[in-house]
């Protein structure tokens, strides 16, 4: 029973609160006017024919589209007047003005060059009417134009957005060309740079009375001004463009930047593989699928081509007519949020302002939109825009790709059709996957020939863009997996592992030589080892001379005897020194404890001198070696003598810019400032590159195993730099990933994988230097010991005569001998009674019970000292 006075009272005021709103709505549809009117004045050249504008087009085309969409004005109609004047009339444009307000105009759009719509500001402004602007226009900071508003970007915000490229760019000196002197009021940030960056800017000024730039474009070449700003419009770059490139400034070398927003309306076909680099802006986001469906309409309802050697595009929306279109639109906008206004006719005569100006130009920089150049919104205070995004586009070289031995197209005298057409290590392996899965399929070439990149907007192409399309069910190729394109399609298992390595050219092997025994240790070492031997020989000498624990009694069986004798005379000593150098030991050995230290260090030098020698013996004596200049990337990140480089815009050259490493950072570097040394248009190139030049390709490590069997001049230098793996490819979600993953997984484990790629890697008798086999020493790496023991043989037979000589004649000079020189052939004759005559005074000496150490004499005069030694010790003892 409670229940129904609260329904009663519920319906009650759910009534009351309709009738309100429908009064309201009432009231706001009544106050809204069914016509509005919005003007637009328009230059036009003086011709011939008087060509419509883009503007007007545009502007014409957006009242159509908001009078057919019914969307945002829904019980109104848009209606325009259009007035066309003669470019510099300000009077004109004044009058015009004048007679657009007569007929009661919400808003002005235009004209666009400056003295005309300085004009047509002051008359708005004193009537208070909005008045729109679509082009550049310079807006001091005192500037008290309070009904004005501006959709293009900022002069300043895009100075910035140019300076900022050119850091990025990372520039040091740059060219500025500009057309007028309105282009150093746009530039300014970035011509005041050099006082707050390290940059060199050069100022120039294109010709005012003619499109002719070839004598500035010939003085700039002359002066090697490869960096190049140009400010100007997008009519005139297309004339510099054409006749840079008859001044063959359209290679590799130059980097042009364009500020206009409209380089994508310059036909730039011809320039594509050129090499150039060409930078610019764009503001019309044509990748957003709306506005897309916008230009495509305008551009069908244009119609209108353009001049036949203008060097423009048939049918592109220039940012001018889109900001019109916008222009158009944010008015609208605003009318719609508006409170109930009443438009009047203005009389300029009469300087009486709309009462509703100041509101709705309030209205205007309030709102907000989003339309084909993105988000509109502006400054309150001064009208200009404030919020915009602006897209940097690059002129970009697009080419198939030929890989090797992955796919081929197959040679035969017959026409091949279908499957039968291709060839190569992918083809094999689809074929194994669809025997072990039971699928059939059908090979198709990407139409672009591209595996898959992401551009700048975000868009793929390629083999990539058509799994994403679902255009196809597998990508069957050397794809390497990513984590960028693991986003957007599904891989299988790598079904083959590979890196980034170096190629270069295989130098010259160095054959061992005869003294080859001595290249285990540069010739400095030796020298260094010869120093210390004479060193340590002579310090020994001077120590075992200068210690009293060395010297020893020669007479121990006389006490009475004061005579001391030293084993380490200088020649002794020498012979310590090479004896324990060579491993041998001597019967000379050190007594005191200074000459024993100096005896122990001289061992363990020799230790490790003879264990490093022995070590690397072998190797030197066995392999024959190259003299690689680089071992690895580091190697050739420290050096600038040999040139080094990657294919351009490949997947190699993608990891080094994008690393931060700092070797590969400093490779990149050194790449980047000189691309056209550096860089290779493909793999062809690069290798004719290393083969006719001091050149190094850095690219994939199955591509260089591919290379080096089958030429035996290139070597692969170096490891593995980075680590990647190539795995078939599928759309998302897709049901045959893992079953052709289990499928590679099966192939792996059996071999078969293994086979199909010695089948297309093979084919070569090129051995690696790492799988080459030690073989038998011959004369020609131990020639050189025979030499020089052959030598030390007959060196001894010599000295051994020259000592014989010697002592010979000494005996006989100090008895008194006269020795003829034909008794030299005697000499075998008389050593035998010396012996014995030794031998009768050993027995004498043993029978009066003396000891007597026998020494065998090496020569005849040493027989003849023994003897007179032991004559005279036999007379004392008796």
């Amino acid at each position: 029973m409670q229940n129904t006075p609260l329904s009663l009272r519920s319906a009650i005021s759910e009534y009351w609160t309709s009738l309100i709103a429908c009064l309201f709505w009432i009231q706001y549809s009544y106050g809204m006017p069914h016509v509005i009117r919005i003007g637009g004045i328009f230059e036009q050249t003086d011709g011939p024919v008087s060509l419509v504008s883009a503007e007007e087009l545009a502007f014409k085309f957006a009242v159509n589209n908001i009078n057919r969409n019914r969307t945002l004005l829904p019980n109104t109609t848009l209606t325009y007047d259009i007035q066309r004047i003669n470019i510099y009339d300000s009077f004109e444009a004044s009058r015009k003005a004048c007679d657009q307000l007569s007929l009661g105009v919400v808003a002005i759009f235009g004209p666009s060059h400056s003295s005309s719509s300085n004009a047509v500001q002051s008359i708005c402004n004193a009537l208070e009417v909005p008045h729109i602007q679509v082009r550049w226009k310079h807006h001091p900071m005192d500037n008290r134009d309070s009904f004005y508003a501006n959709l293009y970007p900022d002069y300043s915000s895009l100075s910035y957005a140019i300076l900022d490229l050119v850091q990025y760019l990372k520039w040091k000196t740059a060219t500025v060309v500009y057309d007028d002197s309105t282009g150093l009021i746009r530039l300014q940030e970035l011509i005041m740079a050099p006082s707050r960056y390290n940059i060199r800017l050069k100022i120039r000024q294109l010709p005012l009375d003619t499109e002719d730039t070839r004598p500035l474009l010939k003085e700039m070449k002359r002066g090697r001004e490869f960096r190049i700003i140009f400010d100007c419009s997008h009519h005139m770059a297309a004339q510099i463009l054409k006749q840079a490139q008859t001044m063959g400034m359209m290679t590799e070398y130059y980097h042009y930047i364009f500020t206009t927003l409209d380089l994508m309306a310059i036909n730039l076909e011809p320039y594509r593989f050129c090499g150039v680099n060409m930078t610019g802006f764009r503001i019309l986001n044509v990748d957003n699928p709306q506005v897309a469906s916008i230009v495509e309409k305008w551009s069908m309802e244009r119609q209108i081509p353009p001049k036949p050697d203008s060097g423009l595009l048939e049918g592109i929306m220039t940012t001018d007519a889109a900001l019109t279109y916008d222009a158009v639109h944010i008015v609208s906008v605003s009318y719609q949020h508006a409170p109930q206004m009443t438009v009047n006719s203005l009389q300029c005569h009469r300087h009486k302002p709309w009462r509703f100006g100041g509101r709705f130009m309030s209205y205007i920089k309030e709102s907000h939109w989003d339309g084909l150049t993105g988000r509109l919104s502006f400054n309150k205070t001064t009208g200009l825009r404030t919020d915009f995004d602006l897209d940097i586009v690059s002129l970009k070289e697009d080419g198939l790709e030929k890989e090797e031995p992955y796919v081929m197209l197959k040679k035969s005298d017959r026409a091949l059709v279908g499957n039968d057409r291709f060839e190569g290590f992918c083809i094999d392996l689809l074929k194994e996957l669809a025997g072990l899965l039971g699928f059939t399929y059908e090979i198709r070439l990407v139409p672009d020939g591209k595996y898959g990149s992401q551009d700048d907007k975000g868009q793929w192409n390629g083999m990539i863009r058509e799994l994403i399309e679902h255009r196809a069910d597998l990508a069957v190729a050397p794809l390497t997996i990513t984590y960028t394109r693991e986003k957007f399609i599904d891989f299988s298992k790598p079904f083959m592992s590979m890196g980034i390595s170096i190629l270069y050219r295989k130098p010259n092997s160095t054959n061992s030589g005869f003294f080859s025994f001595l290249n285990p240790m540069t010739p400095d070492i030796w020298v260094y080892i010869l120093l210390a031997y004479l060193g340590v020989s002579c310090v020994l000498f001077v120590i075992a001379r200068f210690s009293p624990y060395e010297w020893y009694d020669a007479h121990p069986c006389n006490p009475g005897s004061d005579v001391v004798e030293n084993n380490f005379t200088l020649l002794n000593s020498f012979w310590f020194g090479v004896s324990s150098l060579m491993q041998q030991g001597s019967e000379l050995m050190p007594k005191a404890l200074s000459t024993r230290i100096i005896g122990g260090i001289w061992w363990f030098f020799t230790l490790i001198i003879i264990s490093s020698y022995t070590a690397n013996l072998a190797a030197f004596l066995t392999v024959e070696r190259m003299d690689t200049p680089v071992d690895s990337a580091d190697d050739i990140a420290k050096q600038t003598k040999i040139e080094y480089g990657v294919i351009k815009d490949g997947a190699t050259m993608s990891f080094f810019k994008k690393s931060r490493v700092s070797t590969f950072e400093k490779m990149w570097a050194f790449m980047s400032s000189r691309p056209r040394t550096s860089l290779v248009k493909s793999i062809e190139d690069g290798i004719q590159r290393v083969l006719k030049s001091d050149y190094a390709l850095i690219t994939e490590s199955t591509t260089i195993d591919y290379i080096t069997r089958r030429n035996c001049n290139l070597t692969q230098v170096g490891g593995i730099i980075d680590s990647k793996g190539y795995g078939i490819g599928t759309p998302i979600g897709s049901p045959y990933r893992d079953k052709i993953t289990i499928a590679i997984l099966s192939i792996l484990e059996d071999g078969r994988l293994h086979m199909l790629k010695e089948k297309w890697w093979s084919g070569s008798s090129c051995l690696d230097e790492e799988r080459r086999e030690t073989g038998p020493m011959g004369i020609q790496n131990l020639g050189g010991l025979f030499i020089v023991l052959a030598s030390g043989l007959v060196l001894s037979v010599f000295v051994a005569m020259a000592e014989f000589i010697y002592k010979l004649r000494k005996t006989a000079e100090r008895e008194q001998v006269y020795i003829p020189t034909d008794h030299f052939e005697y000499v075998p004759n008389s050593i035998c009674p010396f012996f014995l005559k030794l031998k009768r005074c050993e027995n004498d000496i043993k029978l009066i019970g003396l000891e007597f150490e026998f020494i065998l004499p090496s020569t005849i005069a040493e027989k003849l000292a023994t003897m007179t030694i032991l004559s005279q010790k036999l007379l004392n003892s008796l």
